[in-house]
């Protein structure tokens, strides 16, 4: 992909692949549309704070959940309501919001100690699609009648399994839906939460372990570097 005009290579860096996965998730698999409603989990993080900026744009309601701390920060990439997951139930939150409807897209990066409450933030027709398992994989109970007859939709998706031509084919998606907008003035913008210098790559992945980051962390090369 070519770097939009007036991004550095920092801010380009920011771009792939969580914006790729994040478009895969919610466009081409979820298929939001304008007026839907979704739920992004884990929204500070990096492919979560990309989701919630497409969803944003595609003209979605937008749930999200993150850290009390970065609440401010997450609604102002889009959230309309930001829920803090460690004192707040979210599905009590999307229940008294949508009136016990639920949500029609779910995006989450958890697995096993969410999955039973999203399902029920679910509404009818609605679309689960799972992008990690941070919270463990582990095997989940379900209930297959609540997947039949409230017409539910469970999809897995990860980038590094991918073959060449899928990869090829998921950045094609992306490139021609969304890349002009980050050009000047456009709707999206990468999020860099920190940049280290290669040499300082434990201290960035001491940054990442401490889930204090809003966004991307970024490693910046010198020459001596490819050396």
């Amino acid at each position: 992909m070519p770097i939009p005009a007036q991004l550095d290579y920092v801010h380009a860096a920011a771009i792939p692949e969580v914006f790729v996965t994040a478009h895969e998730a919610l466009m081409h698999l979820a298929r939001l549309k304008p007026g839907d409603s979704v739920l992004i989990h884990a929204a500070a993080g990096g492919v979560g704070s990309a989701a919630v900026q497409l969803a944003y744009a595609t003209g979605a309601t937008v749930y999200a959940t993150t850290d009390g701390s970065k609440l401010s920060r997450v609604e102002h990439l889009g959230a309309d309501v930001a829920i803090d997951y460690k004192n707040s139930d979210f599905a009590e939150v999307i229940a008294g919001k949508t009136d016990g409807r639920g949500v029609d897209v779910i995006i989450d990066f958890v697995g096993e100690p969410y999955f039973a409450r999203n399902l029920a933030s679910l509404a009818n027709g609605g679309r689960l699609i799972q992008v990690g398992i941070l919270g463990g994989g582990g095997k989940v109970a379900l209930e297959l009648e609540h997947v039949l007859y409230r017409h539910l939709q469970i999809i897995g998706t990860v980038m590094k399994s991918r073959t060449p031509p899928e990869k090829h084919d998921m950045i094609k998606r992306f490139r021609e839906h969304w890349l002009e907008r980050f050009e000047g003035g456009g709707c999206l913008e990468p999020v860099v939460d920190s940049t280290f210098p290669l040499s300082r790559a434990a201290d960035a992945h001491r940054r990442m372990e401490s889930s204090e980051n809003v966004g991307k962390i970024i490693l910046t090369m010198q020459p001596a570097d490819l050396l």
